[in-house]
């Protein structure tokens, strides 16, 4: 008789789930980034100390609100999650994951459709479960509704400050001035020096423009440690607080509109604080600084919002096309006091966007131009000439070609090797 000799059957590993955490602090104050830190390793301990879970990792976002989906840390935990590198989600609560009942939905539902899992400790919700999503659609909602209170109060909080007269300034984007050990505003002497140098070399004749070269090329950095831009000089050459004055809601948010700020134009109340804190410029310098900016738009015809386009500035201004983009020439002042009109997105883009055209105000002047005129550049016997063409005879001609394309804007644009009929004015 043949004896069989059974060995023992292993015993069958159970496999383990694939476990992360996602955390996250509204702000990125040196306190949030503690609790941030505290909340990153009391969760990888947690997991680490199941026998049945695989760590997978932390996630966090700091200084993004709940309303936002686009956060790094929120957007690459998913990911993965996709990939089948997460089974389950641990996070503290609803309103940690999301701010949003949409979001915390969608995500939640296209998570259970993989098998994947979310946990909120605080409710004691697994969306797994058979009643987790109902609970999940209810608590959400409250935890959004809550945010929204919040926010209101917060609001109403900041208004009544206003009221009261205390200043809340961000001075890390704010040439100039740093907090003191009260809140309040001090002179950074350094950063007042170009303050200073700003107004003063506006009242000696420089513009924006060159201001802002002039600063560039001397390597001397912007409060947000980049290059000056003509808006930046600008900001700082309008702002009422360089003479001690605190001009108080400014912009606001609209209703409905997170994260959206808008110019406030009288939809609610402002407030205008005298002698607030220290001046780097007078009060008369400050006048005389928005007199002779104000006198410079009037000249360029520049309406006082500022919106408004360099019109009838020169007798031909806004009445010379680019026959490649479809926008306005400008007239500029070339080597040795020559005059040329350049076309507008070259000047502004670069010829990476449009190579442009240049011509010379003698011979534009030498044309009876009543209306927007196209201007191309062609050669006759070997001679650079120019071609001027009415806008709309312009687009019509065009729009018959099959080469022709539009702009986003609805300009024309010529085709390149489009046949060039019209008669030539010499």
């Amino acid at each position: 008789m043949r004896i069989r000799i059974l060995e023992p059957i292993a015993e069958i590993k159970q496999k383990k789930k694939k476990v992360c955490a996602y955390a996250r602090v509204s702000t990125d104050s040196r306190r949030q980034e503690d609790s941030l830190e505290n909340q990153q390793e009391t969760y990888e301990l947690l997991i680490r100390s199941n026998p049945e879970y695989e760590f997978a990792g932390v996630y966090s976002d700091q200084g993004i609100s709940g309303y936002c989906e686009k956060r790094p840390g929120f957007q690459e935990m998913i990911r993965k999650a996709k990939t089948g590198e997460i089974d389950l989600i641990i996070t503290k609560s609803i309103s940690r994951f999301a701010r949003n009942t949409v979001t915390v939905l969608k995500v939640a539902r296209e998570l259970k459709g993989l098998g994947i899992g979310i946990f909120f400790e605080e409710q004691k919700i697994n969306t797994l479960s058979g009643d987790g999503e109902m609970m999940l659609a209810v608590l959400s909602s409250f935890a959004q509704e809550e945010s929204r209170s919040m926010s209101e109060n917060n609001k109403w909080t900041i208004r009544k400050k206003f009221e009261q007269g205390e200043v809340m300034i961000n001075t890390e984007r704010f040439l100039g001035y740093d907090k003191d050990e009260y809140g309040g505003l001090s002179i950074n002497v350094k950063e007042a020096l170009i303050v200073a140098f700003l107004f003063d070399m506006t009242l000696f004749g420089l513009g924006s423009s060159r201001l802002k070269n002039l600063l560039n090329d001397l390597g001397v950095k912007s409060v947000t440690v980049g290059d000056w831009h003509e808006g930046s000089i600008g900001g700082v050459l309008k702002n009422e607080k360089y003479k001690g004055d605190c001009h108080l809601q400014k912009t606001f948010t609209p209703e409905n509109k997170r994260n959206q700020t808008r110019q406030n134009r009288g939809e609610v109340q402002s407030y205008y604080i005298t002698d607030n804190h220290p001046a780097i410029v007078s009060a008369d310098l400050w006048e005389r600084v928005q007199e002779e900016r104000n006198r410079r738009k009037k000249e360029r015809n520049i309406g006082s919002d500022g919106t408004a386009k360099y019109q009838n500035r020169y007798p031909l201004s806004g009445m010379l096309v680019c026959p490649y983009c479809g926008k306005n020439l400008r007239r500029r002042q070339v080597h040795k006091k020559r005059i040329q009109w350049w076309c507008s997105t070259y000047i502004e883009k670069g010829k990476q966007v449009c190579h442009g055209i240049r011509v010379e105000d003698t011979e534009v002047q030498k044309q009876s131009i009543t209306e927007p005129t196209v201007v191309e550049e062609v050669e006759l016997n070997g001679k650079k000439h120019y071609r001027y063409t009415s806008k709309a005879e312009f687009g019509n001609r065009c729009q018959q070609r099959p080469e022709c394309a539009e702009a986003a804007d609805g300009s024309v644009l010529p085709g390149i090797n489009r046949p060039r009929r019209t008669a030539i004015k010499l």
